[in-house]
């Protein structure tokens, strides 16, 4: 018993052109409809990412001056003889905004490196 000979299959059309492989970047470069899907995709995450620290900001900061009207016993603490909400709005809600714009520039470089990787991994 004799095992059958191996042929190899080739096609005949070996000298054909192959089709030109464009990469993503080349597509934003010339502003084509692919392009502007890629584009309009990292709009809108930015765009996301934006309104939801816009939000959280507001609700945080917006929240303080609700919970000082709805537990008046807050609005009698004194700290350091000032009272506790002049403090907590004049002292804590720069800092809160500077986490906040920390946070977002970091989540916002993270969107562009992946939307980086997406484009030149194509």
């Amino acid at each position: 018993m004799s095992r059958p000979r191996r042929e190899t299959v080739t096609s005949p059309r070996t000298s054909a052109a192959r089709r030109p492989r464009y990469p993503a970047t080349r597509e934003i470069d010339e502003q084509t409809r692919l392009g502007e899907v890629y584009m309009r995709s990292l709009i809108r995450t930015q765009l996301r990412l934006a309104l939801f620290v816009c939000t959280l900001l507001a609700c945080v900061i917006g929240g303080l001056p609700l919970l000082f009207m709805l537990v008046p016993s807050m609005r009698e603490v004194v700290v350091l003889g000032l009272p506790l909400p002049w403090l907590v709005l004049a002292g804590l809600i720069y800092p809160a905004f500077v986490v906040g714009a920390w946070f977002y520039v970091r989540a916002a470089e993270r969107n562009e490196r992946r939307f980086a990787e997406l484009v030149e991994g194509d």
